[in-house]
């Protein structure tokens, strides 16, 4: 079932999204200038993670909770994609190269896109 799916890469986006964040900025989570660059994952994360959770409890109510921070998560992972795709001569923050970054990034919006087409599934209601 395509919105289970949807449902599982929900709960992994909303662990693995601020996980892997703390990692490449491990180095700059206590300097203030870039909050708001580790931050979004964070909330991004907790998105994610709410409505996998609601999803889980009812797949027919929590349908609706799925698709907002899908379609978030997605113009967030698209906005990242394309930004480090601009800046792959600069290093990056993370312990390894900008190529390697972009690769990933590209990997979560394909993901994230694919997620959130799955989570417009039809199904039949008390399910």
């Amino acid at each position: 079932m395509k919105l289970k799916l949807s449902m599982y890469v929900a709960f992994a986006g909303g662990i693995l999204t601020p996980f892997l964040e703390t990692i490449r900025r491990w180095h700059q989570l206590s300097d203030a200038r870039y909050f708001i660059s580790w931050f979004d994952d964070y909330i991004i994360g907790a998105f994610l993670f709410f409505a996998a959770w609601k999803t889980y409890n009812s797949l027919s109510e929590g349908q609706k909770y799925l698709r907002p921070p899908g379609g978030f998560a997605s113009g967030m992972a698209f906005y990242s994609f394309f930004s480090q795709l601009q800046s792959l001569d600069q290093p990056d923050p993370a312990p390894v190269s900008s190529v390697a970054v972009a690769v990933v990034k590209g990997i979560m919006l394909l993901t994230c896109v694919t997620s959130l087409l799955f989570s417009f599934e039809t199904i039949k209601p008390g399910k």
